[in-house]
């Protein structure tokens, strides 16, 4: 089902560990990044098999949007960082 929670709170937390400054860290860019990222996969996921499902659509593009605005500030705030990132989640540089 695709909904908000479409990420579990056990692999958030993994994410806050694994790209956050501490445990606690849930705020940074980096792992604003990484969430979406999750939540973004499992959306096309679930796409794949609904594929006329338009409402899904629609809020993956938002996600899509959203992350690409992050992506931005990380990539003007820090390019070795940005890269460091992006290499790690396996996503392309469009911007």
């Amino acid at each position: 089902m695709a909904n908000k929670d479409s990420i579990s709170k056990e692999r958030t937390a993994e994410l806050m560990r694994e790209f956050g400054k501490n445990e606690q860290d849930s705020g940074s860019a980096e792992v604003q990044v990484a969430i979406l990222s999750e939540r973004i996969r499992n959306l096309t996921e679930h796409l794949k098999v609904h594929k006329k499902d338009n409402h899904t659509r629609r809020g993956l593009m938002m996600l899509i949007g959203k992350r690409r605005g992050m992506l931005k500030y990380i990539k003007n705030r820090n390019i070795d960082e940005y890269r460091e990132l992006i290499k790690k989640l396996g996503i392309r540089d469009n911007i």
